[in-house]
């Protein structure tokens, strides 16, 4: 618990630096806060100095910005976001509204792309240096070296344009998740199939392994019977670190299939200097994150006992 408690307390200090940090950054970039919100709002061509002028006024723009950070940390203190500069809704709707796509795209992605990485890398640590593990090795290097945007694209292209199995863009049935979550399979697995297959060829070389295999067992066999609990701990941490790639996938995945996850709200927030919504994103994704590693802790405790006494 002490552990748990530990990580509990990083999570929160993490998201209040990240959230900081992104204040800063969104405040340095250059341009004019008040004229990209202005023309957000209203569009370029009626984005008169005036519009400007009130939303710069409207909006507390001209405090000094140790002031506007103040009276944002003072909100999110009491668990209010604020509302959207461009749409005036509060962040918090505006966040769930999206949220729930990104989040249905998320788990189909992460789910698939285990569903695919765990009996190659399962068959892969059982057989090293055999045709299926050397096929593998390659396929998962070079998925590994393309940018998601790259595998999109290709994927748009075949199944999408040539084939027309797929369509290429946009959310309005379930099959316009199949492209974009595979995607994000095809990336997550080119990176958990090394991590598998090096958990397995772990295992496999334990005495306690060799003493079943002497036993008569199969290596299959005593890999479902002895070696699955030790093997999973590697794997469950490392798919709990995949969030960091999940989000960067989003945004990128997002933006490409046109779809209205937070990755696609993100990047119209930051294009509009949407200061409430990007800090919201922000709070939310790295609680998340930290969340998710919370998690894997509380995992690897329940399945190592070493653990539990060392916490």
């Amino acid at each position: 618990m002490k552990t748990l408690g530990l990580r509990l307390g990083q999570a929160l200090a993490t998201a209040w630096v990240i959230a900081t940090l992104c204040f800063g950054i969104t405040h340095a970039l250059p341009g004019d806060i008040a004229l990209s919100i202005a023309i957000a709002r209203v569009g370029a061509d009626r984005a008169t100095p005036e519009v400007e002028a009130r939303v710069r006024n409207d909006e507390a723009l001209n405090r000094p910005l140790l002031v506007q950070y103040g009276h944002w940390m003072s909100r999110v203190m009491r668990g209010d976001l604020g509302r959207s500069l461009v749409s005036r809704k509060p962040v918090i709707d505006e966040i769930l509204y999206h949220a729930r796509f990104t989040l249905g795209l998320g788990v189909l992605g992460w789910a698939l792309s285990y569903a695919l990485a765990l009996p190659l890398g399962i068959a892969c640590g059982l057989r090293p240096g055999g045709l299926v593990d050397r096929v593998v090795t390659g396929l998962t290097v070079l998925f590994a070296a393309l940018p998601s945007f790259l595998v999109g694209i290709g994927l748009i292209t075949l199944f999408a344009l040539t084939l027309r199995w797929f369509p290429p863009a946009g959310f309005k049935t379930p099959t316009h998740l199949v492209l974009p979550a595979l995607t994000l399979a095809l990336g997550l697995t080119a990176f958990s199939v090394p991590v598998i297959r090096a958990a397995v060829r772990e295992v496999a070389r334990a005495p306690y392994m060799q003493f079943a295999r002497l036993r008569g067992l199969p290596k299959g066999a005593a890999l479902r019977h002895h070696g699955v609990r030790n093997a999973a701990i590697p794997i469950i941490t490392f798919a709990a670190l995949q969030m960091g790639f999940l989000i960067d996938g989003f945004v990128i995945v997002e933006t490409l299939f046109n779809y209205p996850g937070m990755g696609d709200l993100l990047v119209r927030a930051l294009v509009a200097r949407d200061i409430p919504i990007i800090l919201g994103c922000a709070l939310l994704i790295s609680l998340l994150y930290a969340l998710v590693n919370l998690l894997a802790d509380a995992a690897a405790l329940v399945l190592d006992p070493r653990r539990r006494r060392l916490a």
